[in-house]
């Protein structure tokens, strides 16, 4: 599966395996596992490097201390739809942590900005000096 132009998700790497999912749903919740448990071992993927280190550093609940990240997906009624939902969420996170944020550079501002900037503090002070009271000689 496609993550990004470099970088691609073999899936025989998820486990995904079915479970019956929580709440309410009358007696068809009990019987129907349509809930879906999606394991993907972050450590022992196909990912480069840089992904799996974002990935670990994330201060997520869904990754255990073996470095296992664990997906419940219970949303929808079908089994189908549950497993896509977390695949999906699955690519989410890879891509997020595959995303590198534009270094932001410095920049002055112009002499044109900081003359307007002393300008209007001037004329600020004037406005104060204005509301004085008018003392007699």
């Amino acid at each position: 599966m496609k993550i990004s132009n470099t970088v691609y998700l073999v899936l025989d790497e998820i486990e995904i395996s079915a479970i019956r999912a929580q709440g309410s749903g009358g007696q068809n919740v009990n019987k129907v596992s349509s809930a879906i448990h999606l394991r993907f071992d972050i450590l022992a993927s196909s990912l480069p490097q840089r992904i799996k280190d974002n990935l670990l550093q994330r201060s997520d609940s869904r990754l255990t201390s073996d470095g296992v990240l664990v997906i419940k997906a219970q949303q929808f009624r079908t089994q189908e739809k549950n497993k896509a939902d977390a695949i999906e969420r699955l690519v989410e996170l890879i891509q997020k942590a595959n995303h590198i944020p534009k270094t932001r550079k410095a920049t002055k501002p112009t002499k044109a900005s900081q003359k307007r900037r002393v300008d209007a503090k001037k004329q600020v002070g004037k406005n104060k000096i204005l509301r004085k009271k008018v003392t007699d000689y």
